[in-house]
């Protein structure tokens, strides 16, 4: 079981700015972390407030990132990336934001190269449920459904 620790606001204050400086943060996750640590409302608001002032917190900037990595490490499609910065309380504007990340040649692309890999795993003999489990596979990962359907059909005819 871990042990109360007190943090004066300075404190709290100095791990909060090591916290988002390790890598990009979103409030949802700050506001959480120092409820975590115990502090007050009064105290939450006004960290907040200054990690958003000397730019430890910029939600537009962590939006961005997110979307890069996810769309670059993870492969994952425009609908799982928005739904997961939905889930983090991103406003509409940073999510359009976000997706100008995303490079709209090497989307296609990145679709074609991940469907075709996925493709070569899937043992099915069955040409409709090979191209059903292709289909899920990409929509799981977040791809639009048009893009899907278009590419399953043009792999598995």
């Amino acid at each position: 079981m871990k042990k109360d620790i007190a943090y004066s606001l300075k404190e709290a204050t100095k791990k909060l700015e090591a916290y988002c400086a390790y890598q990009d943060r979103c409030h949802k996750e700050v506001v959480s972390k120092l409820k975590e640590m115990g502090m007050i409302p009064v105290a939450i608001d006004e960290i907040v407030g200054h990690l958003i002032k000397e730019n430890f917190l910029n939600e537009e900037r962590f939006a961005r990132s997110f979307a890069r990595g996810k769309f670059n490490i993870k492969k994952w499609g425009k609908n799982r990336i928005i739904n997961e910065l939905k889930q983090r309380g991103i406003t509409k504007y940073n999510l359009t934001s976000a997706l100008k990340e995303i490079d709209e040649e090497t989307y296609v692309q990145t679709l074609e190269q991940l469907a075709k890999r996925r493709l070569g795993q899937i043992s099915e003999t069955n040409l409709l449920k090979k191209r059903k489990k292709l289909a899920d596979y990409l929509l799981y990962r977040g791809w639009e459904s048009p893009l899907v359907y278009e590419i399953t059909k043009r792999l598995i005819p």
